[in-house]
């Protein structure tokens, strides 16, 4: 949960996102993010795109996001997100080459935090339960992916921004593991410290699916 002071650092960052992307084209930005851009009256018009499987849209000019279904303003956490998706953004395409947080600029000099509030929390979390990760791995749209490990799904984030996550069951010497990989080409489309958010993201995302799940068998 974002405390309040977390909160007021998060909106004044997003004015400021939101003051620089109000400068730009519209058609530039939706060519650069592969999104779909819908203009209407008044120079105004709007971005449509997937975020976590879901439809969403961001207003033009003052680029406020919401839920195309239920037209809810998604959360600043959300919002804040996405504006960085926009302004990083440069349009070059997925490589399709899988990297970890610690190949990222200034990653390796983070990566023991961020795999300790990603991978690490979810291997705690599902331990050797494999079968109930990868219900929540699907569950959550999850593609199953030819790659290394006992289990690994491709999530896509945004249009150009796909997750991989890695699940390696524990033996008599190791504990069960799992790491989140980044496309090597994510840092033309997120700052290093954003592409950590979409990775611990993932993981409250799984986290909650589990949870869910178990609800829902009692």
């Amino acid at each position: 949960m974002v405390n309040n002071q977390s909160a007021n650092q998060l909106e004044n960052r997003l004015k400021e996102l939101r003051d620089q992307l109000q400068l730009l084209d519209p058609h530039l930005l939706a060519y650069r993010t592969s999104t779909s851009y819908h203009p209407s009256k008044n120079s105004a018009g709007e971005f449509q795109f997937l975020y976590w499987q879901t439809l969403v849209s961001i207003s033009y000019p003052d680029f406020v996001a919401r839920n195309c279904d239920t037209h809810i303003e998604l959360s600043i956490f959300d919002q804040t997100l996405m504006a960085y998706y926009f302004l990083t953004c440069d349009g070059f395409t997925p490589t399709g080459n899988w990297i970890s947080f610690s190949e990222l600029p200034d990653g390796r000099f983070y990566n023991q935090a961020f795999q300790g509030y990603s991978g690490h929390r979810v291997a705690e979390t599902f331990g050797d339960d494999i079968e109930l990760f990868c219900k929540a791995a699907i569950n959550l749209g999850g593609e199953e992916w030819n790659s290394w490990g006992d289990a690994h799904y491709r999530f896509q984030a945004l249009p150009f921004v796909p997750l991989l996550t890695v699940y390696q069951l524990g033996d008599d010497d190791f504990p069960p593991s799992c790491r989140i990989l980044y496309d090597a080409a994510v840092n033309h489309h997120l700052p290093t410290d954003v592409c950590a958010l979409v990775g611990s993201s993932l993981t409250r995302k799984l986290i909650k699916e589990k949870d869910s799940i178990h609800e829902n068998s009692n």
